[in-house]
């Protein structure tokens, strides 16, 4: 791939349920497809998830593996799409806070944008972190112990946020960024 970052042989999870803001998924998947990435969608849902364009009904994805049978260890990054329903069913979900806290003690990226860092309070891994989201977060992130910044992108450690959909560019990018350099081998 001239000038751009290869992603070619990571497995990329993307964890989401009913209610995911449809370019919030599919903007990033695209992407880390097209940079060579391998992608499979987990939810709690068995069949298909419904999509949303802001509050209006978008289209439906497919689900490649039920959240009950899927495994961290399989996968080298997640990306937590937002969407407000979708966002507030999986951070009640056990089994969703053990996949992304599975990920973070392995150290792996994790990509979350807009309401997505819900999941991350729940699973009480934002005490010293710093992150964005949607600006209707930040108090959650500060009362669970993390900074909140409102900028595009926000990058800390391991971890890589953004605000909302006008941001997908600029978070496609960084996200990439910090995939193909975990594939490297470079440090978190």
């Amino acid at each position: 791939m001239t000038g751009e970052q290869s992603l070619a042989g990571l497995r990329v999870a993307i964890l989401a349920t009913d209610g995911f803001e449809q370019v919030e998924l599919t903007g990033p998947r695209d992407a880390f497809q097209a940079a060579g990435a391998t992608i499979m969608i987990l939810s709690p849902k068995p069949d298909k998830i419904q999509g949303f364009n802001h509050d209006e009904k978008g289209a439906s994805v497919a689900v490649d593996i039920p959240l009950e049978r899927a495994d961290a260890g399989d996968y080298d990054a997640v990306l937590l799409p937002g969407g407000a329903l979708n966002a507030d069913a999986l951070r009640m979900e056990p089994q969703a806070q053990a996949f992304v806290r599975a990920m973070q003690d392995a150290g792996k990226p994790i990509a979350v944008i807009c309401h997505a860092p819900w999941l991350l309070v729940s699973a009480g891994l934002v005490k010293g972190r710093t992150l964005t989201s949607y600006h209707t977060l930040q108090d959650d992130i500060r009362n669970a112990g993390g900074t909140w910044h409102d900028q595009a992108v926000v990058e800390d450690g391991n971890w890589v946020s953004s605000r909302q959909p006008s941001d997908i560019a600029q978070f496609n990018a960084a996200a990439i960024t910090l995939f193909a350099a975990h594939k490297a081998g470079a440090p978190a």
